[in-house]
Order: structure tokens, then sequence, then C-alpha cells
């Protein structure tokens, strides 16, 4: 996916919720014994087609979940919803982590397991069916379904970088 394509949104225009996906403690060995820290994945989405990820580390739990919150305000991304769900099926991939995005009838609900819930109600999508294929590392399934929404276009977007009409994308 070229960084072009990216489509990047300002924080402060708009109010964003966060949700908190995994914390985890880590160890770091020393002579004088254990030094144990914490990191937290946050997303962050106004559940109207903008979301975003974020990764803070630090000493405290709350100062973890700050810096991620943080963090994930400067990497936020617009998603395409048409009429609650996403527009097309869709694989997203990052390192160990597949997912699968199918667009859902309304009704169906967020069809998904932990991390890419998270992601996928902080965009605003409120009826999809949902896979994880691969690693169920929480870093890598949320980055695996960033990707999977970045890659997604709605008819207008297709329409545009075709350089036809919109029926013409419908009706051949």
């Amino acid at each position: 996916m070229s960084l072009s394509n990216i489509k990047r949104v300002k924080s402060s225009e708009i109010e964003l919720k966060d949700r908190l996906v995994s914390i985890q403690r880590v160890a770091k060995v020393t002579k004088g014994g254990r030094t144990f820290s914490f990191s937290a994945i946050v997303v962050v989405g106004d559940e109207n087609g903008v979301v975003g990820y974020g990764l803070g580390k630090a000493k405290e739990v709350t100062e973890a979940i700050t810096k991620g919150i943080d963090d994930a305000k400067k990497n936020l991304i617009k998603v395409p919803i048409i009429k609650g769900t996403v527009p097309h099926e869709q694989y997203g991939k990052y390192s160990g982590g597949n997912v699968l995005i199918k667009p859902a009838v309304h009704g169906t609900g967020v069809l998904a397991g932990g991390a890419m819930r998270a992601v996928l109600e902080s965009a605003g999508v409120t009826d999809v069916l949902a896979k994880s294929l691969g690693s169920s590392n929480p870093h890598n399934v949320v980055k695996a379904t960033i990707d999977a929404l970045l890659k997604m276009r709605d008819a207008y977007t297709v329409a545009q970088q075709r350089g036809v009409d919109l029926n013409k994308v419908f009706n051949g």
C-alpha cells in the first residue's frame, strides 16, 4: 500500500473516544532484580470513519495508557463506511497477523474478536463479519486490521481513480 493513499486526519478537529486493547507487564532483569514496566495498545476513533492506534510504554499503567492515547491521536486515518458497514471484502496483513473483513447486512452487528472489534467499533462500523486468520498477538491483529481498512475504497474513489462515471463502476 503506497503512503499516498493514507488519508490522515487532524485530531484537534474531532471528539475521539479511546479503547484499551491490551496491557502487558514486561520485566527487565538487572543486577538488582527485576524492573517492571507496562506497555499498552490503545485504539481511538470518533465512531464516524476516523480511527487510529498507538502504543504507550511507562513504569505506571496510567502513564502507559495516556502515552498510547497520545500516540494514537498522531496516527489517525479516514475509513470509508457505507450504511454502517465496509464497502467490500478485504484482507489485511501485518507480520504474522492476517485478518479478513466482510461487509454485512444491517442488524448483524460487529462479529469480530478482541483486538479487531476495538478497531472496527472505534471506526464506526456497526455491521461487519471479521475473522483473524493468523497470529492472535494483539499488536499484529490491530495493525493488520488497520491495513485492511486502509485498502478499502468506496465506489466514488474507484470511479475517480479510473477516470470514469460513477454509473460505469456499477453497470460496466
